[in-house]
């Protein structure tokens, strides 16, 4: 049991990071909802209700699709562009997707590599780019989910205003989806390229996310090794 949370600690604790931040998003979000309720005259409503709601998912939603947005962006972007000094970046000239030989699959892979990783064909393509394919899906099904229940809040809103609803189409097409879309896409691409750029000149001792400290600015880790 030690060895199993020592080898996945990093994982782990993510996970429990966001387990937690959901349980006090859903605790301060249902809060905030009675306040609106009351503010409006009507009655609140238990947690459980809220947690069903659209209102809770649309804010649970928003934040998912963006963030893997970026990482479906940053993975595709770093096959071909590169940043030189930064370890998020592989080294000029190492752009592309790689030789077989490089890349450790068919006759290349060893005997330990993934059964995927020693075939050819689809199965090949799919494992040589799941991890953008899953990056993607989850983004793809997060803005569904975020603009489906962002039309209910909207057609709830609307109707207290005695407004007519909304479709689907004209929501996702106008300015308020976009409005707070874009509100995320913007700060989560700003992060990456901070990180990218912030890593060339900045050291963090011990993590992999930075060079070594004694790294040339102008040189990456993999060029140091």
């Amino acid at each position: 049991m030690r060895r199993a949370f020592r080898d996945n600690g990093l994982t782990l604790l993510f996970l429990g990071l966001f387990v937690v931040t959901v349980v006090l998003q859903a605790l301060a979000g249902h809060a905030y909802n009675n306040e609106e309720l009351a503010s409006h005259g009507r009655a609140p409503i238990a947690l459980a209700e809220f947690l069903t709601s659209s209102e809770f998912l649309v804010d649970l939603a928003e934040n998912w699709q963006s963030e893997f947005l970026q990482f479906f962006v940053f993975i595709l972007a770093t096959v071909w562009l590169v940043q030189r000094g930064s370890p998020e970046s592989k080294k000029p000239g190492d752009e592309g997707v790689g030789s077989d030989r490089d890349q450790m699959i068919a006759e290349f892979s060893r005997e330990d590599s993934p059964a995927w990783a020693r075939v050819r064909g689809l199965r090949l393509w799919l494992y040589a780019n799941s991890l953008l394919i899953a990056m993607g899906l989850v983004f793809l099904l997060s803005w569904l989910a975020q603009s489906l229940a962002g039309l209910v809040v909207a057609n709830d809103e609307a109707a207290q205003h005695g407004e007519l609803p909304m479709t689907w189409g004209a929501y996702v097409t106008g300015p308020e989806f976009w409005n707070r879309t874009l509100q995320n896409w913007q700060s989560e691409f700003l992060a990456v390229g901070c990180m990218v750029a912030f890593s060339i000149y900045l050291r963090q001792r011990g993590s992999a996310e930075s060079k070594p400290v004694g790294t040339p600015n102008g040189t990456s880790a993999l060029e140091s090794e």
